[in-house]
């Protein structure tokens, strides 16, 4: 009974430190969820992998300084597909506009909301796959 007890506590104990690490992993806290900004510039890369999609995007610098890297955070592939953006949606070379939650800190990153494509077309939190059908209600 014992070394059930002891085997059962080591098991709790594991899953404890996994859940509070997969809890802090996934926090929000670095972005600035009351700010949104908007960037409009070229990919320079789309990283579509686990556990979270990366956008770069390469703005113009102000008044002819140097171009300026954003660093666009978003969610994991399932996610965005669902929001309608594959793999293939943000190509290497094409003009975007992106709107997001800016970091704390400043620094040229952030975590993305929604983006405008060259050809007009917005996708992003309320853009992109259609709604889902709406339930049927019990008929009184």
């Amino acid at each position: 009974m014992t070394k059930l007890f002891t085997a059962a506590s080591l098991v709790f104990s594991f899953g404890l430190v996994v859940a509070t690490t997969a809890s802090a992993h996934h926090s929000a806290a670095m972005f600035d969820a009351q700010k949104t900004e908007t960037i409009a510039g070229t990919v320079k890369e789309f990283q579509y992998t686990q556990p979270h999609c990366w956008l770069v995007v390469t703005v113009p610098g102000q008044n002819g300084g140097e171009p300026q890297e954003w660093r666009i955070e978003a969610g994991a592939p399932t996610l965005l597909l669902r929001m309608g953006i594959e793999k293939s949606t943000f190509p290497v070379g094409d003009k975007i506009t992106v709107r997001f939650h800016p970091l704390k800190d400043g620094r040229s990153a952030g975590e993305f909301l929604s983006a405008t494509l060259s050809n007009g077309k917005e996708i992003g939190m309320g853009f992109g796959a259609p709604p889902p059908a709406p339930t049927a209600s019990p008929t009184p």
